[in-house]
């Protein structure tokens, strides 16, 4: 039988080929689905690729338990419950790096935007108006960038802010390697004290809700400006339109928004529409054609290799297994409690059926253990049954 996939929000169509050639059976949807949508449809599959705009949520995966593997293609996973799937014995696979320097290019070109006022004198010469004036209009060189998150994209933003000859500060919550002449700063009101330019590279997560709000804006120095590539929740919209307005903030390009719609036909609302030197994208940090591309082959890459082999590296929320690809034999994985016992009984299924152990690969973490197991000279379907039904036991198959 064909392993089925289901594809969500219009996943590069260079993962669709590389599945394909592997014998995936697939099925492209353009736009996100609701959960009562996602409930009719995921029983036909046993794998899932969405983006960022697709929510997975507890109750969702605890009623699609039969799911062998989720496809992030994208950066973030906050948009999955995580440790529902880790409990279901669901690994969910990402790309942490393949559209890093798309992000930083779009910060980089917008840092240059708003310090150039692009956006207004460029909406203006649509009108037929003609803004030529130097007065808030200056170079970026010389001037001090600070990151927020000095990461893979927030230290590729710092690269290139340097050769453009920005000086660089960065804070970051866990100790960082400066590259270049860049500078770790203390804390987060340090860094805004200190910069013309701040540009936010930050997870979401309790902590980076509304991080900046009215007193961070009001921390920062007066014509500065804001960028958030990051994630919507991270900045409170109402204080930065206030801060806008009273002329503290000088502009702010926003990729990111708290309430995004789900699908181009949707129509799109903010407190940021219309004011002065503000620069709105529609979420495409990292929608470059050659980030998209690589994206879907990094992710269909992982997935292949999990359902073909059971390899796990690079899975977010799952014990990590390297394998080598399987040569004569048949192959068991197993994902089960982990508690005390279980590798003894599976050995014990394993001497009953008189079965050569050819390689077990074991890795656990605080609730599930996964284990494969190469065998021979015994009929696999029956050992596949016996270890199944272990009460331990979260879920088996045969590759």
């Amino acid at each position: 039988m064909p392993i089925n996939v289901l594809l969500l929000e219009n996943v590069h169509p260079v993962a669709t080929e590389a599945l394909e050639a592997e014998g995936f059976k697939i099925h492209n949807e353009k736009a996100a689905l609701t959960e009562e949508q996602l409930d009719k449809l995921l029983p036909k599959y046993q794998v899932l690729g969405i983006r960022s705009k697709t929510h997975l949520s507890k109750g969702l995966l605890s009623r699609h338990p039969h799911l062998q593997a989720i496809g992030a293609f994208c950066i973030g996973t906050n948009q999955i419950h995580l440790a529902e799937a880790n409990k279901q014995g669901i690994p969910v696979f990402n790309a942490p790096y393949s559209n890093t320097r798309s992000v930083a290019e779009l910060v980089i070109a917008e840092m240059i935007a708003l310090s150039r006022q692009l956006g207004d004198v460029n909406s203006a010469a649509h009108k037929g108006e003609w803004l030529k004036s130097a007065k808030g209009s200056k170079e970026v060189r010389g001037k001090t960038l600070g990151i927020v998150g000095y990461g893979h994209i927030g230290s590729q933003v710092s690269v290139l802010a340097e050769s453009l000859g920005l000086r660089v500060v960065f804070y970051d919550v866990i100790k960082k390697l400066p590259l270049g002449n860049a500078r770790p700063m203390d804390t987060l009101s340090a860094l805004l004290k200190e910069s013309d330019f701040v540009t936010l590279h930050v997870p979401e997560t309790p902590k980076t809700k509304n991080m900046i709000g009215a007193s961070q804006l009001k921390a920062m120095r007066k014509g500065a400006f804001l960028i958030n590539a990051s994630r919507g929740t991270v900045v409170d919209i109402a204080a930065l339109v206030a801060s806008l307005k009273a002329g503290h903030v000088a502009g702010t390009a926003v990729d990111v928004f708290p309430d995004e719609p789900q699908s181009n036909d949707d129509k799109f609302e903010s407190e940021l529409q219309g004011v002065k030197n503000v620069i709105l994208t529609p979420h495409i940090g990292g929608s470059t054609e050659e980030a998209q591309e690589a994206i879907g082959r990094e992710v269909s890459t992982s997935l292949i290799l999990t359902m073909k082999t059971g390899m796990t590296l690079g899975a977010v929320n799952f014990p990590q297994v390297a394998v080598p690809v399987k040569e004569g034999g048949s192959r068991i994985i197993n994902v089960h409690k982990n508690v005390p016992g279980v590798l003894s009984e599976v050995n014990g299924i394993m001497a009953k059926h008189k079965a050569n152990i050819k390689a077990q690969y074991l890795s656990t973490d605080a609730h599930i253990g996964y284990l494969v197991m190469d065998i021979e000279n015994a009929k696999p379907e029956k050992v596949l049954a016996q270890v199944e039904a272990l009460p331990t036991s979260i879920k088996t198959r045969l590759v």
